[in-house]
């Protein structure tokens, strides 16, 4: 199969829901993208809220993820939050956690009597912040990042992905977690194979066009064959594959629509298909020196159809009760009708977030 670039590019813009139809279910949302992301900062918004409200608009309110975790709808595993519809195919995985080549697998044997003292802790007194566990650790949790010797959030962490505890919603802005039993429905699993055989199914449904073997996600293999027709894209190199599915539209003009997208979002996610497949450069320089930054520190990608046509320097400041656009880097020369259309798209993400827009 061969694809032209803008056959790709409408293959990966609808299956991310981004085209003119906006759905208008935040759980069917979760349950076609198999997952929000949980990123690490809020400089505009919580990329777990900012992610589908740019498929929603503003009929999804801030906050609304956390509510429906917190009523069972919805579950929070590592760095995603899935539909409570998907357990079944996480189920196993989990009961399989963590395999004997897993790096963590020592530090995991270790540590056995902390593992049972959260447990029991929990049991009784659930549930509780991380902040209210003791670290009862024999030996500490080693990294050259942010997570060295927190050890409470690390056994939680992988207690999650074994399936023994979850988090049970929020306190403020803290988690609160709980035994598994007391947080997930009573469902049966689907079979390991089937299920690890249907996530890659699912995944590439979602993504539309990817390489043939991917990163896992949390709680996946270390990489993921995905299914799918193999692919050769206009002017990008290597293989491909593409959902089937998404085949039968590709030569349909997509009915457009400018999208202001978290940098955590799944179109962008996957900074080599980026350069491949929409010929556009871009980096999340949140972690770089000021010095260092092209684009802004929370820089948001700006989807205009099937282009990506811009990166907006932005940044929500509550106290002062607005959203700050410090600049709009231009990656295609604005017309008038673009101008429009990406700032119609930033005062709604101000009305949504409940601030003035300062452009």
């Amino acid at each position: 199969m061969r694809l032209t670039r803008a056959q790709a590019r409408r293959v990966a813009v609808r299956a991310q829901l981004l085209d003119a139809r906006r759905p208008d279910d935040l759980l069917a949302v979760v349950e076609h993208l198999t997952f929000l992301p949980v990123g690490p900062t809020a400089a505009v918004a919580p990329s777990v809220d900012l992610v589908p409200w740019s498929r929603l608009g503003e009929a999804h309110w801030p906050g609304a993820v956390d509510d429906a975790v917190a009523d069972g709808m919805l579950f929070q595993l590592a760095g995603g939050v899935r539909s409570m519809e998907d357990l079944p195919l996480h189920l196993p995985v989990m009961a399989a956690f963590p395999p004997a080549d897993d790096w963590r697998r020592a530090w995991w044997d270790d540590n056995a009597a902390f593992r049972a003292d959260v447990l029991r802790l929990l049991e009784a007194d659930g549930p509780l912040t991380s902040r209210e566990i003791p670290d009862t650790s024999v030996r500490p949790w080693r990294s050259t990042g942010w997570t060295g010797d927190r050890n409470v959030t690390q056994v939680l962490e992988l207690l999650a992905l074994a399936g023994q505890v979850a988090i049970a919603g929020r306190r403020g802005r803290e988690r609160l977690w709980d035994l598994a039993a007391r947080v997930y429905p009573d469902v049966e699993p689907v079979p390991y194979a089937e299920a690890v055989a249907e996530r890659a199914a699912r995944r590439l449904r979602a993504l539309g066009l990817a390489r043939p073997r991917l990163p896992g996600l949390p709680g996946e293999p270390h990489r993921v064959a995905l299914p799918g027709v193999p692919a050769e894209v206009e002017g990008a190199d290597g293989a491909w594959v593409v959902d089937p599915e998404a085949l039968e539209r590709a030569d349909e003009p997509l009915e457009p629509r400018t999208a202001v997208l978290s940098p955590f979002d799944g179109l962008v996610a996957d900074r080599e298909r980026l350069l491949q497949v929409f010929d556009w450069e871009y980096a999340l320089e949140m972690y770089k020196p000021r010095a260092s930054r092209r684009w802004g520190y929370f820089a948001l990608p700006v989807l205009h159809g099937e282009r990506f046509v811009a990166k907006v320097d932005a940044a929500a400041d509550r106290r002062a009760g607005v959203l700050r656009v410090a600049a709009v880097h231009e990656d295609v020369p604005f017309d008038a009708d673009l101008t429009a259309a990406v700032t119609g798209e930033l005062e709604g993400l101000a009305r949504w977030l409940r601030l003035d827009l300062d452009l």
